[in-house]
């Protein structure tokens, strides 16, 4: 389907629950299974509510599930959840027979089986700017913001490692009057909460419904097994922390955005064979809790990226993060691992923060010297350097491949297919893909070779990561790495020494956008443009579990790289405004970080992806997060709750879908706005080839009062007009109003994709928003980009 066409009301309504489940005899199935059972929000007073109205609430889940079931214990024991402060809904183990009557029921938002997520898997601060010295200039956000004094950051992740020197909380007062959570299995062996880490929640039940497998030590206890909770909740909002370092590299001061801020971790993802999982119905119970408890920021690094019959009523993350909003906390949440492919960003919803990856200027160099005199620079850490400075042998792993295995499977180092009569004592040179970079060095150690040399194939380009290898190991880029393949294919003797790891600062260009960043367009609503904002994303040094078998890879900070590590960044910088500005909407919030951005990195020019070629919006939002700029942006894009539900009416939903998701109910207008007419602080066009595009925008003012006027940057072929293209605004809060009008400046203009910006300025400020523009964004079914025509 083209994008400016929306399924029928019969067929949408069919996309949203499961009415559809039984639409063939063959999908008829006695088979039980666990499935979320959305109700809306709720009447009741959420975080005033008492014992009794919740205790009301979940009586009322038991009783609707008891007239479908027939029997009020059958409905008791099929329950798992019942969301009772302020998303109303439940889970239940069911057949599909079962869960397509209730959602035929009068009050039912909607029913979905629930889905499994995954994670989307410190110098950032400072190439941010918020500080280059030790002292901290007086006019800079963390001085503003009182470093984010008792802002509550929330963290949906694997949980959190307690005794990390980030959670310390040494030198803190009294827990904020406002939280009104608990740290469950407060004990040594669990999560020992204290004035820092003031919360800390477990939700596993969806995930055992699933039949997914995990440690017991995970699976039941909030403390985190896997890594990733510590490391992301410690860059949002970790204290100061000195002399960290990870092997002797990247050493300083390790903080989060917000360090003064008070953390709280709800567990949500386990470890299983193939990373993490994360069932929606336990990220529903994440939000529900972390809303109740009273956080003030979520930051939420996890996702899906498959979006083939996608509903924003029927993903738990969006439902969630919507409840949320609404109650006036700002979630912020990753894009996604699954760049540079377009139309892959997730986490899309227009009430999410929604953060692509994007590198620093800190690097860790390891050289390789190869024997016919070339000296390569690439990355990568470990534990011992080679015993001399001197030449080993070098091989393709090709060329040591055990007689079974095939070179295509070899030459990327897979378990099995080296040969250690043949390895022993050399360097290999690895190509990247298919397994972890670290197996490699791994296969490489197994198979007695003494180095890796780890080659980027043509899609990795030149995005390069500071792994912990198991051998002395140089990760190059894909350039180096056809010299390296060439070297060894043309000399008889190869040989190659690799360098101890060296950190260097003030490298160019950066930012740059990561290869593996998630990319827009938006797939669900492409008149979103997503994602909003790059953050650092790449070699992130920030706390870590100490958990695990090997002692020889523990470390209490590690590198990661990740929309992951990025979304924590621009959470902690969330915080900080709402330190500074308390009684902003999540809104604008959002419009502030969004409209501060810069386009351009350390050298003056565009930012570029790590493939080298100019990156766009697709990849980078408005741009790279600029933490001093969002405490005073000047003018914000206000969005109310109501007028997200009125852009769900504007793409086919209608009200029978979301009469519950306010608390009186709520019906689409007469006659719907258009869908342009969202209040976003970009411009989105996926189809200019059917005619001109107006949007209408207003912007509230947040500094004195002043005269703005509009600088329009054009995208090729494309006319923008802004009227009226100055506002004047004589008082904080005041809201003015204008409209832009976009259309061809020829026939068939924006064949491709053609990006432009709306700057609004005062001479002060500079209030910058994306244009991105195509001819005919065409998407088929299942959401997947088909092309432009």
């Amino acid at each position: 389907m083209t994008t400016n066409r929306r399924p029928p009301p019969l067929a949408f309504l069919c996309l949203v629950s499961v009415l559809c489940l039984l639409s063939s005899p063959s999908l008829a199935s006695s088979a039980k299974r666990h499935y979320v059972v959305y109700l809306g929000g709720h009447n009741h007073g959420g975080s005033s509510a008492t014992e009794a109205d919740l205790q009301a609430v979940t009586d009322s889940h038991h009783d609707l599930l008891a007239t479908h079931l027939g029997d009020m214990e059958k409905a008791k024991n099929a329950i798992r959840y019942s969301y009772t402060r302020h998303i109303n809904g439940f889970t239940a183990v069911l057949d599909a027979e079962e869960a397509a009557r209730i959602a035929k029921h009068p009050g039912v938002v909607s029913v979905f089986p629930d889905r499994m997520k995954k994670l989307h898997t410190t110098n950032s601060w400072d190439f941010m700017l918020l500080n280059k010295e030790i002292e901290i200039p007086s006019g800079k956000i963390w001085k503003a913001a009182r470093f984010g004094e008792n802002v509550i950051i929330g963290n949906l992740d694997s949980g959190v490692w307690p005794e990390s020197k980030s959670f310390n909380d040494k030198g803190y007062g009294p827990i904020p009057a406002k939280w009104k959570g608990l740290c469950e299995n407060n004990t040594k062996i669990g999560v020992s909460c204290n004035r820092k880490l003031i919360g800390s929640r477990l939700y596993n039940k969806g995930f055992i419904e699933d039949g997914s497998t995990a440690d017991p030590a995970d699976l039941y206890n909030p403390r985190d097994m896997d890594g990733h909770g510590s490391h992301t909740l410690s860059t949002a909002g970790g204290n100061f922390v000195p002399g960290v370092d990870i092997l002797s590299a990247a050493g300083g001061v390790a903080k989060g955005g917000a360090p003064r801020a008070r953390v709280a971790a709800y567990k949500v993802c386990f470890v299983v064979e193939d990373g993490t999982s994360c069932a929606d119905s336990d990220i529903l119970a994440g939000f529900d809790a972390a809303i109740a408890d009273g956080v003030d920021v979520l930051s939420v690094s996890l996702g899906s990226e498959d979006f083939a019959d996608y509903s924003y009523l029927a993903d738990g993350l969006a439902i969630g993060s919507f409840h949320a909003v609404r109650s006036g906390v700002v979630v912020v949440a990753s894009a996604g691992n699954s760049g540079p492919v377009q139309g892959t960003v997730a986490n899309f919803a227009p009430w999410i923060v929604t953060v692509g990856a994007s590198t620093t200027d800190r690097n860790i160099d390891v050289h390789v010297e190869l024997g016919n005199g070339d000296r390569l620079k690439g990355t990568a850490l470990f534990q011992k350097p080679l015993p001399d400075h001197k030449q080993y042998k070098l091989a393709s792993a090709a060329d040591v491949k055990l007689p079974n295995a095939t070179a295509e499977d070899a030459i990327l180092c897979l378990p099995g297919t080296l040969d250690p009569t043949k390895a022993q004592g050399k360097i290999l040179a690895c190509l990247r893909g298919k397994t972890a970079r670290v197996d490699k060095s791994r296969q490489a150690k197994n198979a007695g070779a003494i180095g890796v040399i780890l080659c980027n194939d043509e899609a990795s380009g030149i995005e390069l990561v500071d792994d912990i290898h198991y051998v002395p190991t140089s990760h190059v880029v894909y350039k180096d790495g056809v010299k390296v393949f060439r070297y060894i294919n043309g000399t008889k003797n190869p040989t190659a020494y690799i360098a101890p790891p060296v950190t260097t600062y003030g490298n160019k260009p950066a930012p740059s956008l990561a290869a593996f960043s998630s990319r827009g367009p938006n797939v669900v609503t492409p008149q979103i443009l997503k994602p909003d904002v790059a953050a650092p994303g790449v070699n992130i040094l920030a706390a870590y579990t100490m958990a695990g078998d090997d002692e020889s890879r523990k470390y209490p900070y590690q590198l990661e790289s990740g929309t992951s590590m990025a979304c924590p960044h621009v959470a902690g910088v969330a915080a900080l405004v709402k330190a500074v500005h308390p009684d902003w909407s999540p809104s604008a919030v959002h419009s502030a970080i969004m409209t501060t951005a810069r386009t351009r990195g350390n050298t003056g020019d565009k930012m570029n992806d790590l493939n080298e070629h100019e990156s766009s919006s697709f990849g980078y939002g408005a741009g790279h997060i600029r933490p001093n700029r969002a405490i005073k942006p000047g003018l914000v894009y206000e969005v109310a709750a109501h007028e997200y539900l009125e852009l769900l009416c504007s793409i086919g939903y209608n009200s029978s879908d979301m009469g519950e998701l306010l608390e009186k109910g709520y019906k689409c207008p007469k006659k719907v706005k258009s869908v342009f007419d969202h209040n976003y602080p970009s411009f989105s066009v996926p189809n200019l080839g059917s005619g001109p595009v107006t949007f209408k925008r207003r912007v509230k003012n947040v500094g004195p009062p002043g005269v703005y006027a509009a600088e329009v940057k054009e995208p090729y072929g494309v006319a923008v007009k802004v009227v009226p293209d100055v506002l004047k605004f004589d008082k904080y809060g005041e809201e003015k109003s204008f409209k832009v009008m976009v259309a061809a400046k020829w026939k068939g203009a924006a064949k491709g994709y053609e990006f432009g910006g709306l700057t609004w300025t005062d001479g002060d400020h500079y209030v910058r928003s994306p244009i991105f523009v195509t001819d005919n964004l065409v998407i088929d079914q299942s959401n997947k980009i088909v092309g432009t025509y």
